[in-house]
This record gives structure tokens, C-alpha cells and sequence, in this order.
């Protein structure tokens, strides 16, 4: 029982470190564009990741993502030292890629560190890996990112259109009262989809621990928890990965800001509603380069959009080979 308390303080300990690690996916925008002062955009970050609990809840009817999440290995694979060991390592990328500025996927650095520790505790087979609900995971991982972006694309080259004729000034001000709205929706499905991977991960403890008797079974306590830390975790702020999604991929105004995060809004609906966990950070950051190209493909910086793309490869198979070393050390003592 207390290997279990222990796995379930870790997973919202890497709930409130996902939280302040993906406050910018729905903040950059609206802190560029001098919308809201950073303080005030992660509190109205927080207030809607929040909330998110009761649109999936009552609205949804039922956390999909978090399903995927604890069927991502065959049930017979998992065990707490299992769990352990794949939360350990997502821990530690997250914070890794957070030192650093780099808007890394905290969904599939989970994903990751499942996979990778379960392997390990089969003796390196991957007949572990569910891969009906793992594969559309990996495909998401280039899907997510492109249709923000063409989304993106479209809602400006639309808004531009049909606002062409409008006072500057005046636009300008009814896009800093939008993006309002458009953040809100952003960190709603930020929320909804986030917040339910550690439910999944919480509910696969449960199972492998005998708390619980299926994935259907998880107490309400366990969601409701999991919405708060991700909330409280956004209220911290994220100031690094701020930095380079609000300024370093393409200068962004009011206009573009309720564009890139109407899309991300849409894509991250589409995803929860099909029970596909995707990454937040993917889905802004093609959101924002979609954003950009309306202008011209030279806004983009694309050389930070490369390394940023490396960091999305990469972030599965190295938070699987951090996890398999951390189970080969926890064997060793437990």
C-alpha cells in the first residue's frame, strides 16, 4: 500500500510539473501580444485547465484519453514497479526539457516511460506495447502539429479576408478581447486532455495493486485531483517555454494569436472526443507556424522549428531507454 501512495504522489507531482511545463502552449500568444501580463494569463490558464474536469465529466460523459493511456501496455505487464519507473523518467525529461526552454511533450514522455519500463520488466520484448492504442498516438505525433496548422491557416487567410476593410485600431482591440476567449478554449482542452494521462496512469496503479478492479472503477477523487494539479502547476508558469513559443517561432499579433489558438482549440476537441492522447505543445507550436506562413514562409523561423522537431522524435525513445534504466536500478531494491 505504500509503494502504491508513493506512485500516486508521483504522478501528480509529474500532473503540476506537466501543468507549469505546458502553461505556455495556451499563454504565449495572449503574453506577446501584451493581452494579459503573465501573472494574469497563467491565472486564467489555470482557472479553465480547471474546469476542464467538468467538461469531461458531464459534457464528454467519460475520460477517453486516460483509457488510452493505462491500456498503452497489456494489462498483464503492469505493475507498480512498472509505473514507478516510467514516472521517474517522465519526471525527470520534463524537467530536463524544461531547464532548457524546449516545448517537449509531457503526453509522450508518459507514454515513453511506460513503454520503455514495461519492456524492461518483460525481458525486452515488445509484444508489452498495445499497439491498437499506441500506433494512433504515434501517428498524432506529425498529424496533431499539421492540421493545427493548416487550421490555423485557413481561420487567418479567413479573418483577414473578411476584415479587410476594418479600422486597424479597432480590430486590434477586438482581437485582444478575443484572444481572451480563444486562450480559454485552448486551456480547456489543455486540461482535458493532459490532466487525464496521469488519470490513466493513477487508475492502471490501482488495477495492478488490486484497489480497483478495472479502469472503470477509479474513484472520483482520482480526477478531480488530477484537474487541480495540472491547474495548480499552470498557475506556476512556465516563463522559459514562454519565451520561445510566444516570440522565437514567428512574431505574433492579437489577430494571429485568437487564430493559432482556435485551431489548437479545435484539434485538441477533435483528439479528446476520438480518445487520442496528443501532445498540447505539438498542436500549438503547428498552430503557430501556420499562423506565420500566411505571411510568408520567412516569418517562420524555421531553424528553431527544426530543433523543436528533433526534441518531438526524440522525446519517446529517450524517456523509454531513462525508464528501462530506472526499473533495472528499483529491481535491484524492490
Amino acid at each position: 500500500m505504500v509503494f502504491l501512495v508513493i506512485i500516486i504522489i508521483l504522478a501528480f507531482i509529474f500532473d503540476y510539473i506537466n501543468g507549469f511545463h505546458d502553461a505556455a502552449n495556451s499563454i504565449a500568444t495572449i503574453v506577446s501580444t501584451k493581452v494579459l501580463t503573465p501573472f494574469q494569463a497563467v491565472l486564467w490558464a489555470a482557472l479553465f485547465n480547471f474546469a476542464a474536469f467538468f467538461v469531461s465529466k458531464y459534457i464528454y460523459g467519460e475520460f477517453k484519453v486516460g483509457n488510452t493511456i493505462a491500456k498503452s501496455v497489456f494489462e498483464q505487464y503492469i505493475t507498480l514497479k512498472v509505473i514507478f519507473s516510467g514516472l521517474i523518467a517522465a519526471i525527470t525529461w520534463n524537467l530536463l526539457t524544461w531547464w532548457y526552454g524546449i516545448p517537449s511533450s509531457s503526453s509522450h514522455t508518459l507514454i515513453g516511460g511506460f513503454i520503455g519500463a514495461a519492456v524492461a520488466n518483460s525481458g525486452g520484448s515488445f509484444d508489452v506495447i498495445n499497439y491498437a492504442k499506441v500506433l494512433p498516438t504515434v501517428y498524432f505525433i506529425v498529424l496533431a502539429p499539421f492540421i493545427g496548422m493548416v487550421v490555423a491557416f485557413l481561420i487567418t487567410v479567413f479573418i483577414v479576408n473578411v476584415c479587410k476593410k476594418a479600422n486597424p485600431y479597432r480590430a486590434e482591440n477586438w482581437f485582444k478581447r478575443l484572444q481572451l476567449v480563444s486562450s480559454a478554449a485552448f486551456s480547456l482542452g489543455h486540461g482535458g486532455n493532459d490532466a487525464q494521462k496521469v488519470m490513466g496512469i493513477i487508475a492502471a496503479a490501482m488495477v495492478a495493486h488490486g484497489s480497483i478492479g478495472n479502469l472503470k472503477d477509479v474513484p472520483d477523487w482520482v480526477p478531480f485531483a488530477c484537474f487541480t494539479a495540472i491547474g495548480l502547476g499552470t498557475l506556476s508558469g512556465g516563463w522559459k517555454i514562454v519565451k520561445t513559443m510566444g516570440t522565437r517561432i514567428t512574431k505574433v499579433t492579437p489577430l494571429e494569436g485568437v487564430s493559432a489558438e482556435t485551431a489548437g482549440a479545435v484539434t485538441l476537441y477533435l483528439t479528446e472526443s476520438l480518445g487520442i492522447p496528443v501532445s498540447t505543445t505539438h498542436t500549438i507550436t503547428g498552430a503557430i507556424i501556420g499562423v506565420g506562413a500566411t505571411k510568408r514562409l520567412s516569418a517562420v523561423r524555421w531553424g528553431v522549428t527544426v530543433n523543436l522537431l528533433w526534441a518531438w522524435i526524440l522525446t519517446i525513445p529517450i524517456s523509454a531507454l531513462l525508464a528501462a534504466g530506472v526499473y533495472f536500478i528499483v529491481n535491484l531494491f524492490i
